[in-house]
C-alpha cells in the first residue's frame, strides 16, 4: 500500500481551489458535494466554473495566489496548467502542512484524488497512487455497474438502528453476525427496495432472536469451511472461497499456503498458522466457540473433514482451482 486511505470530513470547512479550468469545475463540484466552502483563485474563469461563481456556490478571490490565502484552509487543489504556479502553491501548502493535490502531478501532491463511486452515504474511492488514473476510472465504472443505485438506502436504514443494536448485543462478534443476517436477508432486500416498514419489522425480529440466543448463552458450533488454496495466486480462488474468507471469524491455514491468499481474508479476522498434525484439534476448538472458521489447505484434507464430522462439527468443503500449467513459465508457451 503506497498511500494511506482515509475519508476527510469537509462539511463547513474551507477549501482552496487554484485555477479556472474545466478540471477545476469538476473538483469544485466534488468539494461542494462534501459540504466544503470553496474559495477560487484564478485569473480567468470559463464555462461551468463561471456558473458556480454566478450561483454563489464558489467564492472567487479577486487577486493572484498569495501564501496568506492558505490560512484556515483544510485542503488545496491546484487545477491550472501554469507549472510555476503549481510548484509554488504545492511548496507553500506542504510547508504549512495543508494537504495539497496538483491535478495530474502526483510528485507535487501530498494526497491523491481518487475515482469516486457515490452511493451516499456509501462512498467508494479507487486510487492507483497517481500511476494510472485511467485504470482507476475503469475500475470505478465496473463497480458502478455492480452496485445498486439505491445502496445508500440500506446504509441509512442501518444507521437508524446502529446504537440500539450496539446496546442490545454487547459482543462484537454477535453484532457482526446479526448485521450479516440483516444485509444478506429479507431486511436488507426490503430496505434496498424502499420498504422501510417491512425492513424495520424484520430487523426487530432478527434482533429479538439474537438477543434471546445471547441471553440463553447457548453456543451453536460454527461451521468449518475447508477451502483449497489452489496454486497460491489469490486471483485463482473461487468466488465462493473469496466470499467465505470475507465472512470468516478466523482463518486457520497451512504454513505452506501463500500469504497472499491468506491476506484475502477480511482485515479483522483472526489468522492462525498450523501444521497438518495439529489442525483438527485447533479447528475443532475454535468451531465449538461458535465462530465461523475457514480452514485454508494446500493439499487434499479428506481426513480432516472426516475427523471434524466425527467430532460433531458441520463441514463445508470448497475445492481449490487446479491448473495443468502449474509450474510452467509463460515464456515457454507459444501459439502455433
Amino acid at each position: 500500500m503506497q498511500s494511506f486511505p482515509l475519508f476527510l470530513s469537509l462539511k463547513g470547512r474551507r477549501a482552496l481551489l487554484v485555477g479556472g479550468t474545466q478540471s477545476a469545475a469538476r473538483k469544485a463540484e466534488l468539494l461542494l458535494s462534501a459540504g466544503a466552502r470553496v474559495t477560487l483563485i484564478a485569473g480567468t474563469v470559463v464555462g461551468e466554473i463561471a456558473q458556480l461563481i454566478a450561483d454563489g456556490c464558489v467564492s472567487w478571490a479577486g487577486h493572484d495566489f498569495d501564501d496568506a490565502d492558505l490560512a484556515g484552509m483544510s485542503l488545496v487543489i491546484v487545477a491550472t496548467d501554469d507549472e510555476a504556479l503549481q510548484a509554488r502553491v504545492s511548496a507553500a501548502a506542504q510547508q504549512r502542512c495543508v494537504p495539497v493535490n496538483v491535478v495530474d502531478r502526483p510528485r507535487l501532491s501530498s494526497f491523491i484524488m481518487p475515482a469516486v463511486v457515490d452511493r451516499a452515504p456509501v462512498t467508494i474511492a479507487i486510487s492507483t497512487a497517481g500511476a494510472a488514473p485511467a485504470l482507476a476510472r475503469r475500475l470505478r465504472a465496473d463497480i458502478e455497474r455492480a452496485l445498486p443505485a439505491a445502496l445508500g438506502r440500506m446504509a441509512r436504514f442501518a444507521e437508524i438502528f446502529r446504537e440500539q443494536v450496539r446496546r442490545t448485543l454487547e459482543d462484537p462478534r454477535t453484532r457482526r453476525r446479526f448485521w450479516d443476517r440483516v444485509f444478506e436477508g429479507r431486511a436488507g432486500e426490503m430496505a434496498l427496495a424502499g420498504d422501510e416498514t417491512g425492513a424495520r419489522r424484520e430487523l426487530i425480529r432478527l434482533l429479538h432472536s439474537a438477543r434471546t440466543e445471547a441471553a440463553q448463552g447457548d453456543v451453536t458450533p460454527g461451521v468449518v469451511h475447508i477451502v483449497g488454496a489452489g496454486p497460491g495466486d489469490p486471483d485463482l480462488l473461487t468466488l465462493k472461497a473469496h466470499r467465505l474468507l470475507q465472512c470468516a471469524d478466523v482463518v486457520v491455514y497451512d504454513r505452506a499456503v501463500s500469504l497472499s491468499v491468506v491476506r484475502a481474508a477480511r482485515r479483522d479476522a483472526e489468522r492462525v498458522a498450523v501444521g497438518r498434525h495439529e489442525a483438527v484439534a485447533c479447528v475443532t476448538a475454535l468451531a465449538r466457540t461458535g465462530r465461523s472458521v475457514v480452514r485454508l489447505v494446500s493439499a487434499a484434507a479428506a481426513h480432516e473433514a472426516a475427523a471434524l464430522i466425527e467430532a460433531g462439527i458441520s463441514v463445508d468443503v470448497v475445492p481449490g482451482v487446479t491448473t495443468e500449467f502449474q509450474g510452467f513459465r509463460s515464456d515457454t508457451l507459444c501459439s502455433g
